[in-house]
């Protein structure tokens, strides 16, 4: 009487759900995505970070929501001009409610595809309706869900937020810092300069010597979303036509 057969080891859950199979999870999180952009033919991102907490209705923080939608609309028209030119990007969120929310609407609205990396969170984490269906994404580690972020960013657009946005925030500013960023003139934009300046003392740090005068170049502040607009279009233009034209020697 023959055995069963065993699992073949790429098909056995325990394994592949076990620490020893960590590396593989790992792996998996950078080559799924990155077949699937590929196959979709995306590039070229513009990011937005920004609060899970904010609702439109929200009479506080809901100016924000309707910002950061106009905004990645406009951005979202500009991407598709740019496509017919084989020069296009795709608005690219962290997929959840919020700013995240907002920008992927805004995409929707235009026309246009738009890019949710979601994470597996106990709370506040479930993909927006607004999210293209073959571009909603689910990851387990944060720093691969980190990586997708940056990999093809064009530009980061930084709505307020909490701890995660902090996070988010800093990290692109060291990278850029350290020239750690393929794209070493991505722009980083700070939505508010009220509620920045008021959270932390910039110059505090350059007075001290921690951060150098000209490091604060990495970041502009912006207030409207015509002003983010005409402050992004022709860096994006020029950033991605620049990165074609490397891409290809």
């Amino acid at each position: 009487m023959t055995q069963e057969k065993a699992p073949k080891a790429y098909k056995n859950m325990d394994f592949l759900n076990s620490r020893e199979a960590r590396a593989l999870r790992i792996l998996s999180e950078y080559l799924e995505p990155e077949k699937r952009l590929r196959e979709m033919n995306i590039m070229h991102t513009v990011v937005f970070f920004g609060s899970a907490r904010i609702r439109p209705d929200d009479l506080r923080t809901g100016k924000y929501y309707t910002a950061a939608e106009e905004l990645a609309y406009r951005l979202a028209k500009l991407g598709k001009s740019m496509e017919r030119r084989k020069r296009g990007f795709h608005i690219c969120t962290g997929g959840g409610p919020g700013i995240m929310e907002a920008a992927n609407r805004g995409a929707h609205r235009a026309g246009a595809k738009t890019i949710g990396l979601n994470i597996s969170l106990p709370f506040e984490q479930e993909p927006n309706r607004y999210i293209s269906p073959e571009l909603n994404f689910e990851f387990h580690y944060f720093f691969m869900r980190k990586l997708w972020f940056l990999y093809n960013a064009k530009a980061l657009v930084v709505f307020p937020g909490g701890f995660g946005t902090l996070d988010e925030l800093f990290e692109a500013l060291t990278l850029r810092q350290t020239d750690k960023i393929h794209d070493k003139s991505m722009p980083i934009l700070l939505y508010d300069r009220s509620y920045w300046e008021s959270l932390m003392c910039f110059d505090k740090m350059v007075e001290l010597g921690f951060v150098l005068p000209e490091e604060m170049r990495l970041i502009h502040f912006f207030d409207t979303p015509e002003e983010g607009m005409r402050y992004l279009k022709g860096r994006l233009e020029k950033g991605i036509t620049a990165f074609s034209h490397s891409f290809h020697l």
